[in-house]
């Protein structure tokens, strides 16, 4: 009979046919998803060093000592 591994070759061959014409679609919004990502993590990164120094005045739970 037939494998795991050949299932699932015929499967993802099935869904490529079924499926042809939004796989432009969907690896569009995969890509774009990608994009967005990555610029979202750089920004994240870019502010987590721009922030390191702090102004002194701080609220916290220590009343505000640096």
């Amino acid at each position: 009979m037939f494998g795991i591994s050949e299932l699932a070759i015929i499967l993802v061959v099935v869904i490529a046919i079924l499926a042809a014409k939004r796989l432009p679609e969907l690896a569009r919004s995969a890509g774009k998803s990608a994009r967005i990502l990555k610029a979202e993590a750089r920004a994240a990164k870019d502010d987590d060093t721009g922030t390191v120094t702090g102004t002194g005045t701080g609220t916290g739970t220590d009343g505000g000592r640096v």
